[in-house]
């Protein structure tokens, strides 16, 4: 018989209700509910002394509804195991595939099949859906970037733009087949996985956008060391003399500087601020062009002209 069945059977009987069993057991009556609903599984009895005050209330011998409670558990945790949820992304999946480079695909497609929305599924999607938001993110204000992508996905440019917000605020969990459709078919023209270090390089449509290859590694790093300031350079930002005006960009060039047999002093940090304000010891470098102003020149396939070494 199951925790639940019981429970209400003898509040039936003792003409009680839910709110007894909160109160005795020092829960909120929506808590009792849920239970009761089969909507949260019980807790687990070694965690939790609401079974021996509802037993009490119940008029229940002792242990009863732990044994009945623990019970219940181990027939959810079958269910789940024997019933795995469908994949989230079954819809769409194809899509996704047929994005892959065809040497890895078949591979990639069998990853996929052997485990419901597998932890390579998540991570390949994933990312493909934070390369197609960044992306729109940039181009929202963009009408003829809409425009554009309206007409490579077949809507209307006021069903483009309905879409776009929708899909900047979904997630991985939540995207729906018809945003996949919109942005990802037209944005992806391809991606390629390296399953020994899950290092992936995502090609986009250079038509719809100037990044055209996205790279995306994961590298193992050393823990961070604090950083050490140096005496100096404090003596430095306490002067207002030397350090006038100093920037946060500034700031963060100057802590960066380290030292390894000589500590520098507070002149020295004065000074190599001098030579950093000072534009006679860098060359100019032109502000590169937005996405839409590259594009309006011809984009990355226009010709160039070579620049000097």
């Amino acid at each position: 018989m199951q925790f639940a069945l019981v429970v209400r059977h003898r509040l039936k009987a003792l003409s009680l209700d839910q709110r007894d069993l909160a109160v005795a057991a020092e829960v909120t009556e929506s808590y009792v509910s849920q239970l009761l609903a089969g909507k949260k599984t019980p807790p687990a009895p070694e965690r939790s002394d609401i079974y021996t005050k509802f037993e009490a209330v119940l008029q229940l011998p002792s242990g009863e509804l732990s044994r009945l409670a623990q019970a219940q558990r181990i027939e959810d945790l079958k269910r789940k195991i024997s019933n795995p949820p469908q994949p989230l992304f079954k819809d769409f999946r194809s899509l996704v595939l047929a994005k892959c480079v065809p040497e890895r695909r078949n591979l990639v497609r069998d990853i996929f099949e052997k485990e419901t929305f597998g932890e390579i599924e998540r991570l390949v999607t994933q990312k493909l859906l934070d390369v197609a938001k960044g992306v729109a993110s940039e181009e929202l204000q963009s009408e003829s970037w809409l425009r554009m992508i309206a007409r490579l996905s077949r809507r209307s440019y006021q069903d483009m733009r309905v879409r776009i917000l929708e899909f900047l605020d979904t997630d991985v969990f939540h995207v729906t087949v018809e945003n996949c459709v919109a942005f990802l078919e037209p944005l992806i023209e391809s991606w390629d996985i390296d399953l020994e270090t899950f290092g992936m390089e995502i090609a986009l449509n250079h038509r719809l956008t100037l990044g055209h290859l996205k790279r995306f590694e994961f590298v193992e790093r050393e823990p961070q060391q604090p950083r050490f300031i140096e005496p100096g350079f404090e003596e430095f930002l306490r002067d207002p003399i030397l350090s006038a005006n100093i920037t946060d960009e500034e700031i963060e060039f100057l802590k960066s500087l380290e030292f390894r047999n000589r500590r520098p002093t507070a002149l020295y940090y004065y000074r190599e601020l001098q030579n950093l304000r000072d534009p006679l010891h860098f060359d100019s470098v032109p502000t590169p062009p937005s996405g839409r102003e590259a594009r309006s020149a011809g984009g990355p396939d226009s010709p160039s002209t070579p620049s000097r070494a």
